[in-house]
């Protein structure tokens, strides 16, 4: 039956680019000129590393085409790969879950399920080492009733896939449910009347239609894979990052350079694949603007299996971290190590990352309106940059803006400002994909019909376009906010002196093998980035 119902998909599906654009009204220029300002920032690292790269002998580009660094590559290029797929396995089901069904706790796993996200990786790594390790916490406790001596080794790939899934699929949930709101549930209501299955509708009408947000997802995904450090290093698995890590560390910058040019050149390869894959799609329904509450799937006999998958999920990703935090945290204080004051550094974290949410956001907004309103080769680059430098190390993009503040701006070295300008550079993709999925589905013909009405293009960017655009707004924000928590390389090398964030009290207490005063800061640091998500999803489920 679903046949009848096909045209439709297709139609919406095989716009043409050029039927995307619209009349910029006189004050294109200004969107062009704060895309261009934005580019020219996002150019700083990649002028740095072309500096340093022109360094390096010819022994050093000679290095480049070895075995060895082949060899890094791949096994770079398969983490990422694998962690994006594990993680589409994850998301997907979550998002429909606690979107469009009846689940049990159907809001609570809306809440809770993101939240691995606020994990630093380097503590994530170590967690899943202390639970899961060879002689971890989970053998300590098998092996009084089972008699288990040891558990396989977590280290290496497996360890490093584990723990990236588990802190990188919140990226493709949020992208996932924030399209999954803004859909228009008319069409599966038509396929439903037509006599297709709940799960019939959601392969062949839902899931296409989420191709947007989980292509912005996935890419966000596989570029955290890419650029991490932290979990690959604990879990002992080469890869890039790792190697420049090493590479810095002895002082050979220039071979460094080189490396991360190439992770940069691997970063636009993907970049230009879901570009292409995306490109001739459009996913706006309809001209209404406005997405009617779809009705909620009844599960029937699935509903606990549903529920089974959602625990679960939050079971290894957020709550055995968690209880493995407060272990360290009450063994420590019964050991008589002691817990810092840690106000401070909890005001620095939330002001930092406050501002850089704000700031990042309010960058990658001419962003992505120049790549889906005006798509071309200029808007199709800038956005391309905006995710080169999410795929370089932290330490990277610090030490590029060390250099550019050390010999051009020494007036903004070590101060609040250069710091937001690294959390921009870092992150702004995450708020371009989410701005970008939700602009996709805003019909053109709306703010067309508000022009043709008399309003200005400034009245109807912010009476009909920013309104739609809430969501992703939101979601782009959110992911901003709890991934400037986190941020370690750039906070330690940029961060006005005396400015202590929860990171650095974590890392300089693992560093010491302090770990309840570690566990302290990274329980606040969970907290603190809790909060204003599970008031966005909240947010989310009321206008729902």
């Amino acid at each position: 039956m679903l046949n009848f119902f096909r045209p439709a998909v297709s139609l919406i599906q095989k716009q043409r680019p050029w039927q995307l654009r619209l009349p910029m009204y006189g004050y294109g220029w200004l969107l062009w000129a704060a895309g261009l300002v934005v580019g020219a920032i996002l150019l700083l690292p990649v002028a740095y590393l072309l500096i340093r790269s022109l360094e390096a002998g010819p022994a050093g580009w000679e290095n480049l085409v070895q075995g060895r660094t082949l060899l890094t590559l791949a096994r770079t290029l398969g983490l990422a790969l694998a962690v994006t797929g594990a993680s589409l396995v994850i998301a997907v089901p979550l998002a429909w879950l606690t979107v469009r069904t009846d689940v049990p706790l159907r809001r609570l796993w809306s809440i809770l399920t993101p939240l691995p996200l606020v994990m630093p990786s380097y503590v994530g790594a170590y967690l899943m080492v202390s639970a899961l390790g060879p002689r971890g916490l989970v053998q300590q406790l098998l092996e009084g009733p089972l008699g288990i001596q040891r558990l396989p080794p977590i280290y290496g790939f497996p360890g490093a896939l584990i723990t990236l899934t588990f802190l990188s699929y919140p990226y493709l949930l949020l992208s996932a449910r924030a399209t999954l709101l803004r859909l228009d549930p008319a069409l599966e209501e038509a396929a439903r009347n037509l006599g297709d299955s709940a799960w019939r509708v959601f392969w062949r009408v839902t899931l296409p239609l989420m191709r947007p947000g989980l292509g912005a997802g996935s890419l966000l995904v596989a570029l955290y894979a890419l650029r991490d450090f932290g979990a690959v290093a604990i879990m002992r698995y080469d890869t890039f990052t790792r190697v420049i890590y090493v590479q810095y560390r002895s002082f050979d910058r220039s071979q460094a350079a080189l490396l991360a040019l190439l992770l940069v050149a691997v970063t636009l390869v993907l970049v230009l694949l879901e570009f292409r894959i995306q490109r001739r799609a459009a996913y706006y329904q309809g001209v209404s603007g406005t997405a009617r509450p779809p009705s909620l799937v009844h599960l029937g006999r699935w509903r606990w299996p549903a529920f089974l998958f959602c625990a679960g999920v939050t079971f290894f990703a957020l709550v055995l971290p968690a209880l493995v935090l407060v272990y360290w945290l009450v063994r420590g204080l019964l050991a008589g190590e002691t817990v810092n004051d840690l106000g401070l550094a909890t005001w620095n974290s939330l002001l930092a990352s406050g501002l850089a949410a704000l700031v990042t956001t309010l960058a990658a907004l001419p962003v992505a309106i120049l790549v889906v309103r005006r798509p071309g080769r200029l808007s199709q680059l800038l956005e391309r940059l905006t995710y080169s430098a999410f795929a370089l190390p932290g330490i990277v993009i610090a030490l590029a803006l060390v250099f550019f503040g050390a010999n051009h701006a020494p007036w903004l070295y070590q101060t609040l400002p250069m710091l937001l300008l690294a959390y921009c550079i870092l992150f702004i993709p995450q708020a371009v994909g989410s701005l970008r999925a939700s602009l996709l589905q805003i019909h053109p013909s709306i703010e067309e019909a508000a022009r043709s009405l008399g309003r200005g293009p400034l009245s109807v960017f912010a009476t009909v376009t920013l309104p739609l655009l809430r969501p992703g707004l939101l979601a782009g924000m959110s992911l901003v906010f709890l991934t400037a928590m986190k941020e370690l390389p750039a906070t330690l090398l940029l961060a006005p002196i005396g400015f202590k964030t929860l990171a650095i009290a974590v890392w300089s207490s693992v560093s010491e093998a302090f770990f309840a005063a570690a566990a302290a800061p990274a329980l606040f640091i969970v907290l603190a980035s809790s909060l204003p998500m599970a008031l966005n999803i909240l947010r989310e489920e009321r206008d729902d």
